[in-house]
């Protein structure tokens, strides 16, 4: 298998959009149209057959070389992710889940794969909430194995394999065990981040002895990192399929450290790893601009709530307005508002929960939604309410109180007979539950459930917990169809912010005729609650006075989205990778 050299890998990687002055001679309204065309990191990538686009360039060339030996976008699928476990631990891997979106070729058919964690069995609606009755801190729930769900990533990965597959099962894995074995360059970005949640990750002897040097230090950029215990974790599902990780020793080792964990055990049983499933859903669509934008539907938010925002926005000319008004930011803003207050009240585990999904997309209620900013300014706080979109039956909800941090990692596959996958993966929080068995992080994927059961007013949230449960998830790996072809792959991760790092980039491309690496590229703005977060160092900064002349509080902030991209056009493939992390894409 072809592998870029590990020495000096990392030199010349740009994890930051750097800013720049701005002019300050221009209308309330209007800023440099730079904004939209901010010079990227990160050049656009071409290729004519096949290509991949993910958070690592040993990742992404893993799954290159698996296209390179005859594979398809399944078989670089696999490689890719079980690489990213290695080499990118704190967004994803073996002990954690992801959603697919992925177009059969063959078939002509647009599908998903929903490999969410689930709640174990022994889970309780009193699993967040202390001896009093009240939720717990964030991180105190998340470290330890309280916050482990059933990890579904292996689950998906095998299945769809055994479904789609083309190279042998084993043939995938070898690659992520060889470079296990032999070791990588520790990254800039992975060092920074063992170092900033350096206290977290030493209260587990296993993790600490991983991550960190005799002194006690974080793993020094360029340290070349072996994982044996990953390696031989990978051999047994090598030989066994998932079978060598749901049971087993691997199986018996997450159980172990689950319930061992000091301090703050969880309930995870060997039951719950063994009847784990994957489920095929069909994907939510919504047409925008003549396209068809299609995503995970629950247990994820995240289409429902990128489709909300288009729809919302469908009737309003954003290409005339372009990506450098703020009267486009306010559009953008107060939709993301509606849906997600939407999204607090209604989405969840639809196995688990009734929800208005058609309604949530209906016409009519989204015509109804948009009429709402037909105003010149920011909708006032007390406007922005969950709506009623139509239901088949009546349901009182209470709003969720889940808390949604980020990190994930999200990658895109086009192979040579133009089967697409769009795939984003998770262990949820940096470094996941902080715990580490068979040389893998397990995931904190539970605390994405609301800790509390009832709302102020005792209405059920949708979002509480209960046994087999998946928790809603944000991530919203999508593509888009044209003529029922795929011509866009796109992600991100980023928490509760992914939606609006996908949907902007979805504007941007379909509105502002802007190609993939300029769309990932561009500075962000986002608006989930009401507060306008504007990506601090960019010239997003012009928009952030008239932001606010228009009644939006405003907040200048880190935004690192990791949005990696393929666009499938009549010339070939284009390929783009964010420049606020140290990805790429790379084909032939």
């Amino acid at each position: 298998m072809r592998r870029l050299p590990l020495a000096g890998l990392w030199l010349g990687v740009c994890l930051a959009i750097t800013g720049s002055a701005v002019a300050q001679e221009q209308a309330a309204d209007r800023v440099q149209p730079e904004i939209a065309t901010e010079a990227a990191a990160k050049a656009l990538v071409q290729a004519e057959r096949q290509m991949v686009a993910a958070a690592n360039p040993l990742a992404a060339e893993a799954g290159l070389a698996i296209l390179r030996d005859g594979g398809n976008a399944i078989d670089a699928m696999v490689t890719t992710q079980l690489v990213l476990g290695l080499v990118e631990p704190q967004s994803s891997g073996i002990g954690g889940g992801a959603f697919l979106v992925y177009f059969d070729a063959e078939a002509g058919r647009l599908t998903t794969f929903d490999g969410r964690e689930t709640a174990p069995a022994a889970a309780t609606p009193k699993l967040f909430l202390d001896a009093a009755g009240e939720p717990l801190a964030f991180y105190d729930a998340v470290v330890g194995g309280r916050s482990v769900g059933t990890p579904g990533t292996v689950r998906l990965l095998f299945d769809t394999h055994e479904r789609y597959g083309k190279l042998p099962w084993a043939a995938i894995v070898q690659p992520a065990i060889d470079l296990a074995r032999e070791g990588f360059a520790v990254s800039p970005r992975l060092h920074e981040l063992i170092a900033e949640d350096a206290e977290r990750l030493s209260l587990y002897p296993g993790t600490k002895g991983y991550f960190f040097g005799a002194d006690d230090a974080a793993l020094p950029v360029g340290t070349i990192l072996t994982n044996a215990a990953y390696a031989d974790t990978l051999a047994a599902i090598a030989e066994k399929g998932a079978d060598g990780f749901y049971e087993g020793p691997v199986a018996q080792g997450i159980v172990d450290t689950v319930r061992n964990a000091e301090g703050n055990p969880g309930v995870l049983a060997p039951a719950d790893l063994a009847s784990y499933a994957i489920v095929e859903r069909e994907p939510v669509c919504v047409v925008y601009r003549s396209a068809d934008v299609c995503g995970m539907g629950p247990p994820s938010s995240g289409a429902l709530t990128i489709g909300q925002i288009l729809g919302v926005l469908a009737p309003h000319d954003m290409a005339a307005l372009g990506p450098d008004s703020a009267k486009a930011w306010r559009l953008i803003g107060d939709a993301s508002r509606l849906a997600f207050a939407d999204r607090g009240r209604y989405m969840a585990d639809s196995d688990f929960v009734p929800m208005p999904q058609r309604g949530l997309l209906d016409a009519d209620y989204l015509a109804g939604r948009s009429a709402l900013l037909s105003g010149d300014g920011a909708l006032a706080d007390d406007a922005v309410a969950p709506g009623m979109p139509p239901w088949d039956h009546a349901m009182l909800l209470g709003d969720d109180m889940a808390i949604e941090l980020p990190s994930t990692s999200h990658f895109a596959i086009v192979d040579p007979d133009g089967n697409v996958v769009s795939m984003t993966t998770t262990i949820e929080n940096g470094f996941g539950s902080r715990l580490m068995t068979g040389g893998f992080l397990l995931n904190n994927e539970l605390t994405d459930f609301s800790f509390a059961t009832h709302d102020a007013e005792g209405y059920v949230i949708a979002n509480a917990v209960a046994p087999g449960k998946r928790p809603r998830s944000s991530m919203a790996p999508t593509i888009v169809m044209r003529d029922g072809a795929p011509v866009v792959a796109i992600g991100s991760p980023g928490g509760s912010r992914i939606i609006g790092y996908v949907a902007q980039a979805l504007i941007a491309m379909l509105d502002w005729e802007m190609d993939v690496q300029q769309a990932i590229a561009m500075p962000h703005l986002v608006n989930r609650f009401g507060t306008f977060d504007v990506e601090a160092g960019t010239r997003a900064t012009a928009l952030a006075a008239p932001l606010r002349d228009l009644g939006f509080a405003v907040n200048e902030t880190d935004l690192d989205s990791g949005l990696h991209g393929i666009a499938i056009t009549a010339d070939g493939l284009e390929g783009g990778a964010d420049p606020r992390r140290e990805g790429v894409a790379v084909g032939d």
